[in-house]
């Protein structure tokens, strides 16, 4: 690399008022590519936490992330399953307590995690040809607010989750409010929309 062959580039003073950019929100049908719903983990990096972390502060970095999933990993960075905001913040906090006793704050994600032997996935080859509304459908038939796509190294056989549905981002872009707690209600009201 020659340094004479570079220039530097002219430079202005940022006006009072700007702001950062924010990405667009691409609107899409249930007849819409399935892969235009997804957050690709090959642009987007996971969002992810120890399964040693404190209920509160796993629901911190949700909050800071912008996200109502977290990627349960090792130090190694293999996936241990998943622990979700519904996790964190429902019910199933006091549950874990009335059955074994302590207090909210001796809880750790390992305590309410989904484990990974326990999550569903569809096959990234079948998101390639999918709609949005097999997706949602997918997620209906499961009752859940998250779907992961996964696939694997063609030369190690390891699995990778390569990216995930949420049916609130659905439900965004395909211009539904949706509340992300009632998985009933938000399926209801995108079936809704989808029919109009």
């Amino acid at each position: 690399m020659q340094r004479s062959s570079f220039k530097p580039l002219d430079t202005r003073k940022l006006t009072f008022g700007a702001r950062p950019q924010r990405p667009t929100l691409k609107r899409i049908q249930a007849d819409s590519p399935a892969v235009e719903a997804m957050t690709d983990l090959n642009l987007v990096p996971a969002a992810t936490v120890g399964p040693e972390v404190s209920l509160d502060h796993a629901t911190e970095i949700m909050i800071v992330r912008g996200v109502r999933l977290l990627f349960v990993i090792d130090a190694d960075g293999a996936l241990l399953g998943l622990i979700t905001a519904r996790d964190t913040l429902g019910e199933r906090p006091m549950q874990v307590l009335n059955g074994r006793g302590g207090n909210r704050s001796d809880l750790t994600v390992a305590d309410l995690m989904t484990k990974v032997e326990d999550i569903d996935v569809i096959d990234w080859h079948d998101v390639e040809r999918a709609r949005v509304g097999d997706v949602l459908e997918t997620l209906r038939r499961l009752g859940r607010q998250h779907l992961l796509a996964a696939t694997r190294d063609a030369q190690t056989g390891r699995q990778y989750v390569r990216g995930i549905f949420s049916a609130t981002q659905i439900g965004r872009q395909l211009g539904v409010p949706v509340q992300p707690f009632e998985v009933a209600r938000t399926f209801a009201e995108i079936e809704a929309a989808l029919v109009h």
